[in-house]
C-alpha cells in the first residue's frame, strides 16, 4: 500500500492479536497491489484483451465483490478501473462471486487504491476480533482510520480532522466508536505527494482540481474509502445524494466559501 500503518490495541486480547492483524493487511496487500507480481497484476494482464478470468485469490474476489456493491451505491462515481481506454469502464465488468470468474466486455484494469487500504483495515479488525481484543485504533496513513470499540478511558474516540487548505486548523472534530473514517482531499500537502493519483472522473476522464474534502465515517473502511472519493468526483447533485444515501457521517468541504455538505449525527445541510 505504500503507506505507513499504525496498530494500537488496548486491554483484552491473545498475546499474538497484532501480529494476526498485521498479517491480516499484508495479506490483502499482497493480493491486491499492482506495483509488484500479485494475484491483481495477474488479473490486470488477462483483463488487458477482455474476455473471462478465473479469480483464484479468495481476497482478490472478495475484493471485487466488495466494489460491485460501492460501485452500485455511488452511482458509478467510485470507479478502480484506470488506464486503458476511456475512464469509467467498470460498467463492462461482471464479477461472478459463486463461479469465483470476472468477465468484462472491453479491456480493463484495476487500481484498488484506496478501497484496498480501507479493505485492510476491515480484515486487520476482523483479525483482531477473533483473538478477543475490544479496543484497538488502526490507521493507514491518517487518512485511513478505524476504531474497535470504545477509547480505552470510555465513551467514543474523539477525532480532530485537520484543514488540508489552512495548515494549524481543524476542519471537524468526529467521534467514533466501532467505525472507520476515510479522508480525500484535493488540496493540502498529501495531495501533491509523489506517486499520489489524481482524483480522475469516471463519468469524462478528467482530473478534479477544484479544491475539496471528503470525509467519511462508515460501519465499513473499504466503503468509507469508496464513499470520500466518489463524494470529491461526482456533480453537486450526485454528491447530495450520496451524503444522504446511508446512516453514518459524511461530509464535502468545497473550501470556495460555500457551506459545508454533511449527514448523519451532525445534521443536514444545504448542498
Amino acid at each position: 500500500m505504500g503507506t505507513r500503518i499504525e496498530l494500537h490495541q488496548f486491554g483484552a486480547g491473545d498475546a499474538d492479536a497484532l501480529f494476526a492483524a498485521r498479517r491480516a493487511i499484508e495479506a490483502v496487500d499482497d493480493a491486491l497491489t499492482i506495483h509488484r507480481p500479485s494475484p491483481a497484476t495477474a488479473l490486470n494482464e488477462r483483463l488487458a484483451s477482455g474476455g473471462s478470468v478465473a479469480v483464484d485469490d479468495p481476497l482478490l474476489l472478495d475484493a471485487l465483490s466488495g466494489i460491485c456493491d460501492v460501485w452500485r451505491w455511488t452511482e458509478g462515481h467510485f470507479d478502480p478501473t484506470v488506464g486503458v481506454g476511456e475512464a469509467g469502464q467498470w460498467r463492462h465488468v461482471h464479477v461472478d462471486v459463486a463461479a469465483a470468474r470476472i468477465e468484462v466486455s472491453a479491456p480493463v484494469a484495476l487500481d484498488f487504491g484506496g478501497f484496498g487500504k480501507g479493505y485492510a483495515l476491515d480484515r486487520a479488525i476482523l483479525a483482531l476480533r477473533a483473538r478477543g481484543v475490544e479496543c484497538a485504533l488502526l490507521s493507514a496513513g491518517e487518512s485511513s482510520i478505524a476504531a474497535l470499540g470504545s477509547h480505552p478511558l470510555g465513551g467514543k474516540w474523539p477525532l480532530s480532522i485537520p484543514d488540508p487548505a489552512r495548515p494549524g486548523a481543524e476542519l471537524i472534530r468526529l467521534e467514533i466508536e466501532d467505525r472507520s473514517v476515510s479522508i480525500s482531499a484535493t488540496v493540502g500537502a498529501g495531495a501533491a505527494a509523489p506517486g499520489r493519483a489524481a482524483m480522475v472522473r469516471p463519468s469524462d476522464g478528467g482530473i478534479v482540481t477544484a479544491p475539496a474534502t471528503a470525509v467519511v465515517v462508515d460501519e465499513s473502511g473499504a466503503v468509507a474509502e469508496a464513499m470520500s472519493t466518489a463524494l470529491i468526483v461526482a456533480p453537486r447533485s450526485a454528491a447530495r445524494r450520496l451524503i444522504n444515501l446511508r446512516r453514518d457521517c459524511r461530509h464535502l468541504f468545497t473550501h470556495e466559501g460555500v457551506p459545508l455538505v454533511q449527514a448523519g449525527a451532525y445534521g443536514n445541510q444545504a448542498l
